[in-house]
């Protein structure tokens, strides 16, 4: 009850006193911004428009349910901080299952998401990728971040679909390119892809990080030279010590070229152009996953790496913070290397158990 019950429930009247020395009243609704609704001379006006506009600002007061599709959320996403700090091949694969997602669902709305029944509509949709467990996983990962991201942002109340069951997982941990394996490839292939596997097993790089190296990022030091490079995964700066066959690779590169590594015609490489390279090239020097027995891919080339950088000098920490593993997995790698390496097994292991040793005691 306003506190003049002559006034409607709410309702507060201020007044104004004009140049002729009469008054003018105006009234809003109580504690309500912007909300004045009506003015004139009447102290208590009571006319039936008075009361309409009264009974119209108080439905206006009220908080309004605005319904939001997916779509126009999945636009504010994109254009978000959130997103656009996401390196470039992370949007670009997010857009392309952003975009199947509003394909399906884009006029619904998002607040369907709050229903638990709505993740069976989900994995309907993720169905279409069954054949593929990478896929069908992924698709669920990008709407969760998304859907986690509404929530954060005040899209959601809650999340649904915070859960799914994940069907893709490889351990490729064990693969590794023994000496001979590199050897094989490297006689046979034609020179830009010897450099590309030279590269990938000598400084354990990402593809995505070496296919951009260039001059700028070689630095001398006073034992020899160095690799300085901002990974794109962890975005920090990883010094890598140019080892003997590295240093072939730069000695051969022309001192005018941009880039160290390029492709066939001279030009950019890519990072499924070298993966592919060396893919073709792995099968027809007779490496066939039938005949080895499993698939070496270019990325399994870390593995080798990690031993190489351990002979350079590299504590654990230092092979395990550039490889973005944690300190048992990079141990782990350079022992399966020395069991595929006999003729290096004792040398590798002695220096493992070294490092090894050198870490504890700097715990202690």
């Amino acid at each position: 009850m306003a506190k003049n019950s002559r006034l409607p429930e709410g309702v507060h009247r201020t007044r104004a006193r004009l140049a002729d020395g009469s008054s003018k009243y105006y009234f809003s609704l109580r504690g309500c911004k912007g909300t004045g609704f009506w003015s004139g001379r009447e102290r208590f006006p009571r006319s039936p428009e008075f009361l309409s506009a009264y009974v119209r600002a108080f439905e206006d007061s009220k908080p309004k349910i605005v319904l939001q599709s997916n779509a126009d959320v999945v636009a504010e996403y994109l254009s978000s901080p959130k997103f656009r700090k996401l390196k470039p091949r992370t949007q670009s694969d997010y857009r392309r299952w952003l975009d199947r997602f509003v394909e399906e669902f884009g006029p619904d709305d998002i607040s369907m998401w709050e229903d638990s029944a709505s993740k069976r509509d989900l994995n309907k949709w993720r169905k279409q990728w069954e054949h593929s467990p990478k896929q069908y996983d992924y698709s669920a990962t990008v709407v969760r971040v998304f859907l986690n991201w509404s929530v954060d942002n005040g899209f959601l109340v809650t999340n649904a679909c915070q859960n799914f069951e994940l069907f893709y997982e490889v351990d490729r941990s064990g693969i590794i390119w023994s000496p001979d394996q590199i050897q094989q490839v490297v006689g046979q292939c034609p020179e830009w892809i010897a450099r590309v596997l030279i590269t990938a097993t000598e400084t354990g790089l990402r593809i995505g990080d070496f296919i951009k190296l260039t001059w700028n990022q070689i630095e001398t030091t006073p034992e020899g030279r160095r690799i300085r490079v901002k990974t794109n995964k962890r975005g920090i700066p990883a010094y890598i010590p140019v080892t003997p066959k590295m240093a072939e690779v730069l000695d051969q590169t022309p001192k005018d070229r941009l880039l160290i590594l390029t492709n066939a015609s001279g030009g950019r490489l890519t990072e499924h152009r070298a993966s592919e390279g060396v893919r073709q090239w792995r099968d027809k020097s007779g490496l066939t996953p039938e005949v080895v027995g499993k698939d070496l891919r270019l990325n399994d080339a870390r593995g080798t790496a990690a031993t190489w950088l351990l002979r350079a000098g590299l504590s654990l920490a230092q092979i395990a913070a550039h490889m973005g593993w944690s300190l048992r997995t990079a141990a782990d790698m350079i022992e399966r290397y020395a069991e595929v390496s006999p003729d290096e097994t004792d040398d590798v292991l002695r220096l493992l158990k070294n490092a090894k040793r050198t870490q504890k005691e700097q715990k202690l």
